[in-house]
């Protein structure tokens, strides 16, 4: 079934879970060219996955031909099962899991174009994942016309959504639409009934080889009426300005409930450059699973700081952090090559 029947919602990061997945690194760009990256990257996200599976269970999506290598990254605590893939960015080419009017799981199948249809990135077959997850979890598929990545956007699980201007109205995603087709679509997708939008990402985010500015790194909604919005405090670092920008939109801006918002600001690591220029390192780029934060850390001073925030903005879920320096290498983070899959509600 293609189309929704009933209203749907999705539900806040915090809600109870059944699942996360994610996808093992295949040959390509993500996975690098020597052994030593190729093992870097296997390796990261192979920690993040058995880091979640201390809390709850992870099913990764493996290509054929990485399939032996996978076996022995990852233990047997975790789910797989095998798919063809370009890249291994869950959030993006997964589908995005909502709550139907029944309460019962439905999975929202956006259009997956390689980020606005970038010349470096391939989808012929990441464009079919999110088909693939809705169907090995068993639940309604939804398909949406638009081109729209699940780090793109941000919600509150009462309405409110977090969206930027250089992703949902990039002209290599959707050059037809408004604002307001966009919004709409949002509405029937996942129950969009407030809409921010942020002018645009990071930086380095919103270079070539970036997502052209994923709120993912830039905000997230921890509780309805609270933002948690990445500073970055040297103002060498082309985000000084950014970040800025985005906190002046939110105070600018009302929550869901019409008050202001609650902004926590999370510093940025001191860690300014890599090998490749400014960094986006982010500890926005968080995943919530039940009883727990799997955040991303830098062999940075700002990591425990950034840690005692998170555990603030989550009461009683516990902290572990992964070092995502081989992720924001290729690209993304901790929140980026993973999917939730909340619970069926419970009604009546």
């Amino acid at each position: 079934m293609n189309t929704a029947a009933t209203a749907l919602t999705m539900p806040s990061e915090t809600a109870p879970q059944d699942k996360v997945w994610m996808a093992f690194p295949c040959e390509g760009y993500s996975l690098g060219e020597s052994e030593q990256a190729k093992h870097g990257a296997r390796s990261t996200w192979a920690a993040v996955a058995h880091a979640v599976a201390e809390f709850e269970p992870v099913t990764v999506v493996v290509d054929p031909a990485e399939r032996d290598i996978a076996a022995t990254y990852l233990s047997r605590d975790i789910d797989v099962v095998e798919a063809p893939l370009n890249d291994a960015w869950m959030r993006d080419i997964g589908p995005t899991f909502v709550h139907a009017e029944d309460g019962s799981i439905a999975a929202v199948d956006w259009i997956f174009n390689g980020w606005g249809a970038q010349d470096w990135a391939q989808w012929d077959k990441d464009c079919k994942i999110g088909e693939f997850v809705a169907d090995q979890a068993a639940v309604q598929r939804i398909t949406s016309p638009i081109v729209n990545e699940g780090g793109g956007i941000a919600v509150d699980g009462a309405g409110t959504v977090l969206v930027t201007e250089t992703v949902q109205l990039d002209p290599g995603r959707n050059p037809t639409l408004s604002k307001a087709d966009i919004e709409a679509e949002l509405t029937r997708t996942i129950g969009a009934r407030h809409v921010i939008w942020l002018p645009r990402g990071l930086t380095r985010d919103s270079m070539r080889f970036g997502t052209r500015g994923h709120v993912d790194i830039v905000a997230a909604i921890p509780s309805p009426g609270t933002v948690l919005v990445h500073l970055q405090r040297d103002a060498s670092h082309p985000d000084y300005e950014v970040s800025a920008l985005i906190i002046d939109t939110f105070r600018a801006s009302h929550n869901g409930s019409g008050g202001d918002w609650n902004i926590v600001e999370v510093p940025a690591p001191q860690t300014l450059r890599d090998d490749d220029g400014f960094v986006d390192y982010s500890y926005i780029n968080h995943l919530v699973v039940n009883g727990g934060v799997i955040a991303c850390s830098y062999g940075d001073p700002m990591d425990e700081e950034a840690a005692a925030i998170l555990r603030d903005a989550y009461p009683g879920r516990k902290v572990v952090t992964v070092d995502a320096r081989p992720l924001f290498e290729r690209g993304g983070g901790i929140h980026c090559i993973t999917q939730h899959q909340p619970s069926a509600l419970k009604l009546g």
